[in-house]
C-alpha cells in the first residue's frame, strides 16, 4: 500500500465513525459527523437529498444496525452480503446495492464489500475502516451537491449523486489496476534475462496472474450492479434517458477496464510461454553438453582401451619381453595409442554424434 493511502487509513480510524452531507430546503447544503445514527435524524428528517457514510470494523453486525436505524429493512443488508463481492436488491421504497472496493498491495489483492442504501431523499454507504475512497469524495461533496438543481425531482437526485459515488468508487478501483500493470512492467523486464531461475520467476509470474484474475472477478460484478441499475427500472432510480446514459458511461467505463485486464492476462500467458520456452532452451544446452562429454569420453576411452589391452597381452610370460624390447614396444604404444584415438574421432563424427554447438 503506498504511503499516502496508509495515511488515509490512520485518519478514517482516528476520525469520526461516520459524516453526512445534506442539502436542506433553504438549497445550502451542509456537512456534519457524529458517532452514531442518531445524531444525523435531526439533518435526515429536513433534507431534500442527504449522503451519509459509514465507516465500521465489523461489517455483517455493525452494517445491519444502522441500516434497521435509519429507517431500512432489517433483511436488506444480509441479503446483500449474502452475494458474491457484489449484489443488487430492489424492494421499491428502497434499493440496496453492494459493490467491490480492491485494495492491491504488492501482488495481494484484497476485496472489500462497499454498501449503498438508497431510500428516498437518502443515500447511506458503509464499509470498513481499509476502504477510505469515499473520504476524499466527502472533501467536496458538498460542492458537487450544490451543482444539483433543486427543481429537478428527487429521483433525479438521488440517481446523479448515486452514479458519482459508483464513479468514485470505480475510479479508485482502476487506479489499484495501474499498480498491477506498473509490477507486471518489471515483471516483462526480468523476463529478459534468461538466466534467471526458473523457480523465482514462474511463481511472480502466477501470483500477477492470480491478481488479475481477482480482479477481473470485481469487474465483472461491478458490471453486472451497473447493467442492473441501468435496466432494472427501480422506482428510486430516475427514468430521464439522460441521466440513465450516464450510467451507461459507468458500465461503458468498466468494460474498457474488462478488455485492458484480459489483454494483461493474454501477455502474461504469452510470458509463461516464453518461460517454459527458456527453460526448454536451458534443459537443450545442459543435454548437449553432457552428448559431448560423453563423446570425449567415448573417444579418450577408446584410446586407453586399445594400447592397454596390448599391454596386457605382451605382458604374458609368453612373450618373455627384455628390457631390450621397450623401444619396439614404447613406439608401438604410442602409435595405438594415436591411432585408434584418431579412428574413434572420425568414425564418432562421421556418425554426427558430436554436437555442432552447446548453445
Amino acid at each position: 500500500m503506498e504511503t499516502s493511502e496508509v495515511s488515509q487509513v490512520k485518519a478514517a480510524t482516528n476520525g469520526p465513525r461516520a459524516f453526512c452531507v445534506a442539502m436542506p430546503p433553504s438549497g445550502r447544503p451542509c456537512k456534519m459527523t457524529g458517532e452514531q445514527p442518531s445524531d444525523f435524524i435531526s439533518i435526515l428528517q429536513d433534507a431534500d437529498i442527504a449522503w451519509l457514510n459509514f465507516s465500521v470494523s465489523e461489517i455483517h453486525e455493525e452494517t445491519a444496525k444502522i441500516a434497521s436505524a435509519l429507517g431500512f429493512s432489517s433483511s436488506l443488508v444480509p441479503s446483500l452480503l449474502s452475494g458474491y463481492y457484489s449484489a443488487y436488491e430492489d424492494r421499491d421504497t428502497e434499493l440496496g446495492l453492494m459493490l467491490p472496493a480492491v485494495r492491491v498491495t504488492g501482488l495481494k489483492v484484497d476485496v472489500y464489500p462497499l454498501l449503498i442504501l438508497i431510500r428516498k431523499n437518502l443515500i447511506l454507504t458503509m464499509h470498513t475502516k481499509e476502504v477510505v475512497r469515499l473520504v476524499h469524495f466527502y472533501r467536496y461533496a458538498e460542492t458537487f451537491m450544490r451543482k444539483i438543481k433543486p427543481v429537478l425531482p428527487w429521483q433525479d437526485k438521488l440517481t446523479i449523486f448515486l452514479t458519482r459515488l459508483i464513479d468514485e468508487n470505480n475510479s479508485a478501483n482502476f487506479d489499484h489496476l495501474r499498480r498491477i500493470e506498473t509490477q507486471g512492467d518489471e515483471l516483462s523486464s526480468r523476463l529478459t534475462d534468461p538466466t534467471i531461475p526458473r523457480n523465482i520467476i514462474a511463481p511472480e509470474i502466477h501470483n500477477m496472474k492470480h491478481a488479475l484474475i481477482q480482479y477481473l472477478d470485481t469487474l465483472w460484478a461491478t458490471l453486472d450492479v451497473i447493467n442492473s441499475l441501468r435496466h432494472g427500472d427501480a422506482e428510486l432510480i430516475t427514468d430521464s434517458p439522460k441521466l440513465l446514459a450516464r450510467i451507461g458511461i459507468l458500465a461503458g467505463d468498466v468494460n474498457r477496464q474488462i478488455s485492458l485486464s484480459e489483454h494483461m492476462s493474454e501477455v502474461l500467458a504469452s510470458g509463461l510461454e516464453v518461460l517454459q520456452s527458456i527453460y526448454n532452451n536451458q534443459l537443450q544446452i545442459i543435454n548437449n553438453r553432457l552428448a559431448l562429454a560423453v563423446t570425449w569420453l567415448t573417444v579418450l576411452g577408446t584410446a586407453v582401451l586399445v594400447p592397454n589391452t596390448l599391454a596386457t597381452i605382451f605382458g604374458n610370460t609368453a612373450f618373455d619381453l627384455k628390457p631390450s624390447d621397450a623401444g619396439w614396444y614404447s613406439a608401438m604404444l604410442i602409435i595405438s595409442t594415436v591411432g585408434s584415438t584418431l579412428l574413434a574421432y572420425w568414425w564418432i563424427k562421421k556418425k554426427g554424434i558430436i554436437p555442432k554447438a552447446i548453445s
